[in-house]
């Protein structure tokens, strides 16, 4: 008997961020290059790339930095790269969408269409990750996307602790998660660490849904007007037993690769069971705050 193959190659990038928009998006266009020259057919740019991460304060100038999707200047130069390079691109902007503004992942397919737009659900609120006073939740719901090369389910940063996001993705048939990033250190407590646990999340992820992981993280000691974050990097690709496979130091400018076979993986997580043996019936906790009481839609 012989058995299908269908293969891809993804690809996590990491790269510092300035004030000059125009060098940080030359940065991560050169790094997409340099990704497609080594065969990677989808390639993952960090957080909010085009700016340092602004939500280390409450400014309300820096609202000018969002821009509509239709209008945006990064969105259409990311998907004339796709479409010269035949590559698929999540790219992440701060969307303006009339009064209110978002944390977004724009979906840009190998033909540089924009397939859609994803807006972050789970909005961090913290000394240095002041983020609730610049987004609002998402409201698009957690999405897949059927690109040229595979079934995508991309989320944002924050939306990476939370288990149930990867498991949704994964029940509306995604065949790779991946994660943009901005994390690093925690302004009120030097002694705080989070890289080892920020990897080993997602390696969860990866093993409980049997699906390649790609997680892009930012480099650079960034300041703010309060406080400063040092971004730690560790860009990693996890392969679908949650096994590290390729990652990235906490300071270079870097770009990782590996190749899936999709169609080997998809027959694994068939033989695996954790689909079949699922319970939904059992989980209505999962739909409260307390355990117990229903959230009210």
């Amino acid at each position: 008997m012989t058995t299908a193959s269908r293969t891809v190659t993804v690809a996590a990038t990491q790269t510092s961020c300035s004030w000059d928009r125009d060098a940080n998006v030359a940065s991560v266009e050169r790094l997409v290059r340099e990704a497609a020259g080594r065969g990677a057919q989808i390639i993952l740019p960090q957080e909010l790339f085009e700016t340092p991460y602004f939500c280390k304060d409450q400014k309300q100038s820096l609202f000018s930095l969002a821009a509509p999707v239709e209008d945006h200047p990064v969105i259409a130069r990311m998907s004339a790269l796709a479409r010269e390079l035949s590559v698929v691109i999540p790219v992440s902007f701060f969307e303006k969408a009339r009064n209110a503004y978002y944390n977004s992942v724009a979906i840009v397919d190998a033909d540089g269409t924009v397939l859609g737009v994803y807006r972050k659900s789970h909005i961090p609120d913290g000394p240095g990750y002041q983020e609730k006073f610049y987004f609002s939740p998402g409201d698009t719901g957690i999405q897949v996307y059927k690109t040229r090369y595979a079934t995508i389910g991309c989320a944002i940063c924050w939306d990476q602790w939370f288990p149930e996001t990867a498991r949704v993705m994964a029940l509306k048939g995604a065949e790779v998660l991946l994660y943009p990033t901005a994390i690093g250190s925690e302004p009120q407590d030097s002694g705080i660490d989070s890289q080892g646990h920020w990897t080993r999340v997602m390696q969860g992820h990866a093993g409980a849904n049997l699906m390649p992981l790609v997680a892009s993280n930012r480099i650079g000691r960034e300041e703010g007007e309060t406080c400063g974050i040092t971004f730690y990097g560790s860009s990693f690709i996890a392969g679908p037993q949650g096994e590290i496979v390729a990652q990235a130091d906490r300071e270079s400018e870097t770009v990782l690769t590996a190749t899936f076979d999709l169609d080997r993986i998809a027959l694994q997580r068939a033989s695996w069971g954790v689909f079949r043996d699922r319970r939904p019936e059992l989980y209505g906790p999962l739909l409260t705050l307390d355990g117990e009481t229903p959230v009210r839609r």
